[in-house]
């Protein structure tokens, strides 16, 4: 997240009108509802600003990072060998659904096409795509551990077998590459695949298909956007089948043993309830999230106003009771899953970095279709927290979880929620998926509809796209996440009719601290809900700015939430902060301190050294820190643990925590006692 110079990059290319969208989500004109998403081409981001760089360090860093890694990791080698008809000759490298991870860079690569690719990303998406294209079956079925493994299990192991899972996102991979135009070769793949699906899998009572659907939801949504791009409605058929029949009592969800045994509900698949009938957010949290995108995805394309509804009442109960603070989901590490109502630990959360960019993507698609504000306001949340927080300021290492606190003598023996960041895990589902995401960022900005443009995410770069009545360039400016003001000049705008030009006003910033100018001059705009717009007859020259307060926040849980009870979260804007060791006095632990509730946090632009650059802005406050180990374990009220000297604490955003020596950390901070007296170390 590094920021330099100021300058805007040239105009974009417009989008041909009337073609499909390159983006990852591109809703079919006669299903567009509230709101529409701009083509990727239409939006390019700045160097020297936040998300350009982070943009642009995911493609000299990231995406090659990935690509070494599924070469190194047998991965690839899996499908070459069913290629070259070796299959079985040796054993399977990585886990059993490795064949994904190499789809979801490939769909990386495609998206990062539209900016041009080196030499080294472009062999890769021509050879990875030309090794899956010999290794597909005749019928168009391509897997390379059941092919090459145990080719009598093909669909015999929907529950654990992830089949449907990695065909997902082959079909999001050739998706990608269609709608660039970057790899003729997969997207021939993906159709024979989708073939085949729509040949084995049941689309109605009664015609002799297969009746099942797989145990980890996904392929719901990519069938749906395969569907968008190729116009074949069985796809989108297929799509509504397989929501309509999860949670049927009468649909199996079969194993094989091989792969994994039966400890884990029907809950933990989302095969407990039918869609229609759930009230409650459960089970593994990528499954939940990946599936409600592709309920949202199927209601859109179907008009099914119900099963929207559907959606949007998990939405309800999962932010209102289930949600960390940093927008994360998971709060079990032994499935993975969704927990109870406000069972929120914080040393104990999982938070799978998946889980943040499913919730990125389960948003985005409820918010094209409501248009409400609030599924932009958690698309913020998670993006800068748990998601700009998974990923190394170098962009080489990852975390696969996301604790809120880690402690000082945490050993980080789990491999999926270690201490530090690391290049690569065995499950290597995440470093690909954010890689994925932010070739695509620019796609996730910026909404249309018949009365003009929205911005749902402030950032810095340069727009062109049609507006009623002709077509308009901006050149974008904004200090987001640190300052609260953005600058939007008309360049360029070939349209007489009035439109108008919204931009989201965040809740954090309140209505009242909102100051709007047009070309310098205080303007009265219009809101509409959480939108400040402005509605005229634009022309070139003409420059918007809006400028809202970034205040710092002192947060309280949820009394039910037992686990940070008696404790504070910091946010500035939609960072939040965290206290890491680093930054603590020698000899004071994160698990010994607490803030002083009664002064107020103060934003600075003082940062610690080492996260010069990539921090702008860190948060000074006052409190006291404990004895530590000494002292009894429990004591009767009057006894104190507490040290008699203040403590002046440095709090630095949670995305950037993990980056120096010492990575102990909290989010959630405990209030300072109310009185504090001498320490007493006697029995109880």
């Amino acid at each position: 997240m590094e920021q330099g110079s100021n300058a805007v990059p040239s105009t974009p290319a417009k989008a041909s009108a009337g073609a499909v969208g390159s983006g990852p989500v591109w809703p079919t004109r006669a299903a567009t509802g509230s709101l529409h998403p701009l083509d990727m081409r239409e939006v390019v981001l700045a160097e020297g600003h936040e998300l350009g760089d982070w943009q642009r360090r995911n493609s000299a860093e990231t995406l090659p990072n990935c690509i070494e890694r599924v070469v190194a990791s047998g991965a690839v080698r899996n499908l070459e060998r069913v290629a070259q008809g070796h299959g079985g000759q040796a054993a399977h490298e990585g886990l059993h659904f490795s064949d994904s991870d190499v789809y979801k860079t490939l769909e990386a690569a495609a998206w990062e096409s539209v900016r041009g690719l080196s030499s080294e990303v472009e062999d890769f998406l021509e050879e990875a795509s030309s090794v899956i294209a010999r290794a597909q079956r005749s019928d168009g079925y391509v897997n390379s551990w059941f092919q090459g493994q145990h080719p009598e299990l093909v669909w015999k192991d929907l529950r654990w077998g992830h089949e449907l899972y990695c065909a997902g996102h082959l079909l999001q991979a050739a998706t990608a590459v269609q709608r660039t135009g970057s790899g003729p070769s997969l997207a021939g793949v993906a159709e024979r695949l989708a073939g085949h699906l729509l040949a084995t899998f049941s689309l109605e009572d009664g015609d002799g298909r297969l009746v099942a659907v797989g145990g980890h939801p996904e392929v719901e949504t990519a069938l749906v956007e395969f569907y968008r791009s190729t116009g074949d409605v069985r796809l989108l058929e297929l799509a509504k089948r397989q929501v309509d029949l999860r949670g049927r009592a009468d649909v199996a969800l079969p194993g094989a043993g091989l792969l994994g045994d039966r400890r884990f509900p029907l809950s933990y698949f989302l095969h407990h309830l039918p869609v229609r009938e759930r009230a409650h957010a459960t089970g593994h949290a990528v499954r939940e999230l990946y599936l409600q995108a592709g309920v949202v995805d199927v209601a859109v394309e179907t008009a099914d106003t119900e099963l929207l509804a559907a959606s949007e009442a998990i939405w309800e109960e999962l932010f209102s009771s289930k949600t960390y603070v940093t927008g994360a989901h998971g709060s079990r590490h032994r499935d993975e899953s969704i927990g109870d109502a406000y069972e929120l630990p914080s040393d104990r959360a999982y938070a799978e970095t998946c889980a943040a960019i499913a919730s990125f993507q389960w948003n985005w698609r409820l918010l094209l279709a409501t248009g409400r504000a609030r599924y932009a306001e958690e698309m913020e949340r998670v993006f800068w927290n748990t998601v700009a927080g998974a990923v190394s300021r170098q962009g080489t290492e990852f975390f696969y979880s996301n604790t809120l606190h880690l402690r000082t003598d945490d050993d980080g023996a789990d491999e999926y929620s270690p201490r530090r960041r690391q290049p690569w895990y065995p499950c290597a589902c995440c470093p690909p998926n954010l890689a994925r995401l932010m070739a695509s960022v620019q796609a996730y900005l910026l909404t249309k509809d018949a009365k003009g443009l929205q911005v749902q995410m402030p950032f810095s770069g340069a727009v062109s796209t049609e507006v009623p009545g002709g077509d308009v360039h901006l050149a974008v400016r904004t200090g987001h996440p640190w300052e609260g003001t953005t600058d939007i000049e008309v360049t360029r705008c070939s349209s007489s009719e009035r439109w108008d030009l919204s931009l989201r006003s965040p809740q954090w910033a309140g209505k009242d601290v909102t100051r709007v100018t047009l070309n310098g001059a205080p303007v009265e705009a219009s809101w509409e809900g959480s939108y400040i717009r402005v509605g005229r007859r634009w022309g070139a020259g003409d420059h918007l700015q809006v400028s809202c307060s970034v205040p710092v926040r002192v947060l309280k849980p949820h009394w039910r939430v037992d686990a940070v009870r008696d404790c504070v979260a910091v946010q500035r804007g939609p960072l939040v902060y965290c206290v890491e060791a680093e930054d603590l006095d020698e000899g004071v632990a994160v698990e010994d301190v607490a803030m002083d509730a009664t002064r107020t946090p103060e934003p600075t632009t003082v940062v610690p050294g080492a996260l010069q650059g990539y921090v702008k802005v860190a948060i000074t406050a006052s409190g006291r820190a404990a004895h530590g180990s000494v002292g009894p374990l429990y004591y009767e009220d009057g006894a104190t643990q507490w040290r008699a000297e203040p403590l002046a604490l440095t709090l630095v955003p949670y995305f950037a925590r993990g980056n120096r020596p010492r990575d102990a950390m909290r989010v959630w901070v405990p209030v300072q006692p109310a009185q504090s007296g001498a320490q007493k170390t006697g029995p109880v």
